[in-house]
């Protein structure tokens, strides 16, 4: 039982959990409510206002003043969105997009890649893609009654993530 390979096992396969679609404007205003537009169009989903955490003088920008929207999308939406994402992206990513907890992130310069029509009056957005990855089983960390550790082995690794990056979509790591 110890020479089976762990690959096989369906419990040690790797799963999007959500894909977080960020694009900060730096200013509120017009240019923040044409940005969530943009990402409404995107992903069909309502998107949230994010604030500033504290006030910074060069940039322009006051404390809890509206800079950036956000969207988390899960399920088949998130692998659709990133297929798009990664196509702009030409499947090449560096080492240092990946983080030790199996999480990766990249970003595009315009959303008209992603296949959306531009439209002179929105301009354009650019966007960073945060993908979370996990296996299953991690409900035992989150669930309400009895939640428990994930255990060392289990939780997903940067190596991991890259393997699972390179198999899938048949990704480059520069």
């Amino acid at each position: 039982m110890a020479d089976k390979d762990k690959s096989t096992n369906v419990m040690r396969q790797l799963k999007i959990d959500k894909l977080v679609i960020n694009c900060c404007v730096g200013e509120s205003g017009d240019r923040l409510t044409r940005a969530a537009k943009v990402l409404e169009q995107l992903t069909d989903k309502k998107p949230v206002y994010s604030k500033a955490r504290y006030t910074v003088r060069s940039f322009g920008i006051r404390r809890n003043e509206k800079i950036s929207v956000h969207v988390t999308v899960r399920g088949f939406k998130a692998q659709e969105i990133l297929d798009r994402a990664l196509k702009v992206k030409e499947y090449e990513l560096k080492k240092v997009n990946f983080c030790d907890t199996g999480c990766f992130g990249f970003g595009i310069n315009e959303h008209i890649d992603l296949g959306l029509k531009y439209d002179p009056s929105t301009g354009i957005f650019g966007m960073d893609f945060f993908v979370i990855l996990i296996r299953p089983g991690y409900r035992v960390s989150r669930r309400k009654c009895k939640p428990a550790k994930v255990g060392r082995g289990h939780k997903v690794t940067k190596q991991d993530s890259m393997n699972w990056f390179q198999q899938k979509y048949e990704g480059i790591i520069l």
